[in-house]
């Protein structure tokens, strides 16, 4: 008996994990780091780092837990979800909420207790942001519902900075609009691939509203416009011309495996796994060449002789 309830317990949390979305919120606490790093123009304490890391995670879980409770009649319809309805069914609905309200309010006091209203007020509108604008009304209405979707993934970079600095400044800014322009072309992709989906489950995404030939187009559009937004980084000052090279060059390859992925062969997969490796290309860069900016002389001559 005793067993059979570990296990119970077991598969639970599992199922629990399955439903936090647990790629996604681990890019939300990439992502944050940045933030954090570009506020603090060097590495964090550690203690700032796991506080501001644990409320990003708690917070981006238990959203996403609560966004599979919202979607979860869309959610069983659409074949590529059967692993989040089967976990959901296993949780169950009662369980779920209780976790999911859990982790947000612990993310919140969090927030408050070692950090301050700024950075709350940010968590808590990534969580309504996700859960009530775009789950509930935007994702439903229109075709173009995932540009402003793109604010609560943008937040976290936010929220790291003024985990350091309560007010956000220009080169926190620049990231959270990359990341804004970032989001729409990499879910068109997801959109693209799994098109047949959306239509069963009666959500007008764009490739379904609009057509392939379209949403190809945009997602071009909007993946070349990230290129110079990431020299704007390095025309303010935040990071050097070697982050600006770097950029350039992996936002070039990124573009060429867009094209002829989505264009040529219409390899929407491999466009999507390019995607999310080339934004967390770039938050390491930025993550990177800001702590290789701020070590002093003598500390780079020792890194380069080690």
């Amino acid at each position: 008996m005793e067993e059979a309830e570990k296990k119970s317990v077991g598969t639970m949390a599992v199922s629990a994990v399955i439903l936090s979305k647990p790629g996604i919120i681990m890019s939300v606490a990439f992502t944050g780091l940045a933030g954090m790093v570009i506020a603090n123009r060097a590495f964090p304490s550690g203690q700032v780092v796991f506080l501001c890391v644990a409320s990003l995670l708690l917070s981006a879980g238990g959203a996403a837990i609560l966004n599979n409770l919202l979607d979860k009649k869309i959610d069983r319809q659409m074949t590529r979800l059967n692993k989040r309805v089967e976990a959901l069914r296993t949780l169950g609905d009662r369980n779920a909420w209780a976790i999911s309200i859990l982790m947000m309010v612990v993310a919140l006091a969090v927030s408050v207790s070692y950090f301050n209203y700024v950075n709350a007020a940010l968590i808590l509108l990534a969580i309504l942001s996700y859960t009530l604008i775009y789950t509930l009304f935007l994702k439903r209405t229109s075709p173009f519902g995932t540009v402003l979707g793109g604010i609560p993934g943008a937040l976290p970079v936010l929220i790291g900075y003024t985990a350091i600095k309560p007010v956000p400044q220009l080169d926190a800014i620049i990231v959270f609009i990359f990341m804004m322009l970032w989001q729409p072309p990499h879910f068109w992709v997801l959109a693209q691939k799994y098109r047949k989906d959306y239509e069963r489950a009666g959500i007008n995404v764009l490739p379904v509203a609009l057509g392939t030939k379209y949403t190809n187009m945009l997602i071009l559009i909007y993946s070349l416009s990230l290129i110079p937004l990431t020299f704007v980084l390095w025309l303010t000052g935040t990071n050097t011309v070697y982050f600006a090279a770097f950029a350039a060059m992996a936002g070039i390859y990124f573009n060429y495996l867009v094209v002829r992925s989505v264009f040529a062969n219409r390899g929407y997969g491999k466009a999507f796994s390019a995607s999310i490796i080339y934004m967390l290309l770039i938050m390491l860069g930025i993550v990177v060449d800001i702590l290789i900016k701020s070590m002093s002389p003598v500390e780079r001559v020792i890194g380069n002789l080690m």
